[in-house]
């Protein structure tokens, strides 16, 4: 059996598992449902949830697609009830890594694979910088979108879903020392992202935006013991800032982050490299690993920087 068809197996087993549980636990009820009229809701949610996911787990693609449909039209109506009456937020998380998933089995079961690459359209497409252009301009354009990007997936991201979080009646305090923890990792994330993007503009006459990625092998720097060391930044710090925040919602949130980039980019972006950069890439990638640092760069890690070996990067 595909894990697509396996998915909305297991999801179907459990759904209806829930339907027990709501009907005969009522702080199962209370905490995913609300005040929702749990019969009503069974009436629905039964066929074109547990029903539905049921026949999709023999491949049938229609029922695939009417399970996700369904699935991810109950998570914005449960998620807009939540939000207005402080009701079922447990819900509202249930549905999400429902709907979330479902959408990957959908697309496992209707194509036999999930397509990633729609993920690098527009502005994400890889696109090399203009390697004529004076390191000047890519040093200040890294920066600025270092002050976008972090803004936004580190500053606004996160305050919207604390708010949400707490709306839900969903958060927990996490103690000072995980506070304090988290300020102390987000500052060393912090400084090895700005590292990071420093020595790629600078050795790689680029900036870490796929539309204007850098044009030459970068191998010095944190490049020299971790492959990834902007990915590996941006999501310690998005961990960092869900302990600042005592959240853990947005903990989850940088988590999935992270499994969205291993995932559904790197490996894209890997290829590519290999395509345009033949032997030096596939001998950097089998020297430096992807996620755990090495203490001691290998050797040559360090070797010059040529017009032939280049590299391009991008954060999580």
């Amino acid at each position: 059996m595909g894990w697509g068809r396996a998915y909305f197996a297991a999801q179907a087993v459990l759904g209806a598992a829930w339907w027990v549980a709501v009907f005969t636990v009522p702080l199962v009820r209370t905490l995913t449902l609300g005040g929702i009229d749990p019969a009503l809701m069974a009436l629905l949610d039964i066929p074109l949830f547990v029903g539905t996911s049921a026949v999709a787990a023999f491949g049938v693609r229609w029922a695939a697609a009417a399970a996700t449909g369904w699935t991810l039209l109950v998570t914005v109506a449960l998620a807009t009830y939540a939000t207005v009456t402080r009701e079922a937020g447990a819900g509202v998380v249930l549905m999400s890594g429902a709907a979330a998933s479902s959408v990957v089995a959908f697309f496992l079961v209707r194509d036999g694979r999930v397509p990633t690459e729609l993920l690098l359209r527009g502005p994400f497409r890889f696109r090399e910088a203009d390697a004529a252009a004076p390191v000047r301009r890519h040093v200040v354009t890294t920066g600025i979108q270092l002050v976008l990007f972090w803004g936004a997936t580190l500053g606004v991201v996160p305050l919207v879903i604390v708010w949400l979080e707490r709306r839900w009646q969903l958060a927990i305090w996490l103690g000072a020392p995980t506070v304090l923890f988290g300020v102390a990792l987000f500052a060393a994330a912090s400084a090895l992202g700005i590292w990071s993007a420093a020595v790629m503009s600078t050795k790689g006459r680029g900036t870490p935006l796929p539309s204007d990625t850098a044009t030459r092998l970068v191998v010095a720097g944190p490049y020299r013991f971790v492959r990834n060391p902007m990915a590996v930044a941006g999501i310690t710090q998005g961990i960092a800032v869900g302990m600042m925040l005592s959240s853990w919602l947005v903990i989850a949130y940088a988590v999935c982050g992270s499994l969205v980039w291993n995932y559904a980019i790197r490996p894209h972006e890997e290829r590519d490299l290999e395509q345009r950069f033949g032997a030096a890439f596939v001998d950097y990638r089998r020297r430096v690993r992807c996620w755990v640092p090495r203490l001691r760069s290998p050797a040559h890690a360090g070797a010059p920087h040529s017009a032939e070996r280049t590299h391009r990067r991008h954060s999580a």
